[in-house]
């Protein structure tokens, strides 16, 4: 679409059609009203970024493990991005891709489940490729501006959709254990002290695992908690 509010909305609105395939793009050049985690927005200069949407329909996957969902779309991120810099790169849970602790990429995960399992998700991706203007205080970045060149969107968008697929077929193949290691080993903050706050209190803590559900595991003065989405924030 040359311009839409937003690439997920349609991708459902596509699901809602029987004959919609697996593997179905749906890609702008202008999204104007892009939604991210945690009812944020997504903003994105016209025709700078990636901005897309892909359906999927894994019928193979119990509800019980959804958030290996959020595992694959966001290792495969990472790895596109570590195959195209050499920068740090790390998720920042539960799915946000951060390159030197700025952010690049967003991820939004929206399912639809008929029984116990899914009948299909979309993943909904924005990556910021050539974007240089970002409004104060977000503290993002691009891979323009960490490679200090301008980069093909149709040349990025296939390098990464190979990268999703590798992922994808991870996922289909239950090899959920190898995918739980990798998204581990590539957390942000990971068996670092630092500052969160919870609850309206701040505490230190380290970051060392997620749990069966995908809530966060941080390690505080030796007891181990769990939080869920929106329960927890990352300060310093």
């Amino acid at each position: 679409m040359p311009e839409c509010r937003s690439t997920n909305d349609l991708a459902l609105q596509l699901c809602q059609q029987s004959s919609v395939t697996e593997g179905t793009l749906v890609i702008t050049t202008n999204q104007t009203k892009g939604r991210g985690q945690r009812g944020n927005s997504w903003l994105s200069s016209p025709g700078l970024n990636l901005t897309f949407s892909l359906i999927f329909k894994p019928t193979f996957l119990s509800v019980a493990n959804q958030f290996y969902l959020n595992i694959f779309t966001a290792l495969a991120v990472h790895d596109y991005l570590k195959a195209r810099i050499t920068n740090t790169v790390a998720v920042k849970w539960p799915n946000d891709i951060l390159v030197d602790d700025q952010k690049i990429c967003g991820i939004l995960v929206e399912n639809q489940i008929q029984g116990s399992h899914f009948q299909a998700i979309i993943a909904g991706i924005g990556v910021n490729i050539n974007e240089h203007n970002f409004s104060a205080p977000v503290k993002a970045t691009s891979l323009s501006l960490k490679t200090q060149q301008t980069h093909d969107l149709q040349e990025e968008l296939e390098l990464l959709l190979h990268k999703i697929e590798i992922r994808y077929l991870q996922l289909k193949e239950g090899k959920l254990a190898q995918l739980k290691e990798d998204y581990i080993r590539a957390l942000f903050w990971r068996n670092e002290q630092h500052t969160f706050a919870a609850f309206d209190k701040q505490f230190q803590g380290s970051i060392i695992d997620i749990d069966d559900t995908g809530r966060l595991l941080v390690d505080v003065d030796g007891n181990v908690r769990a939080f869920d989405l929106k329960e927890i924030a990352y300060i310093r």
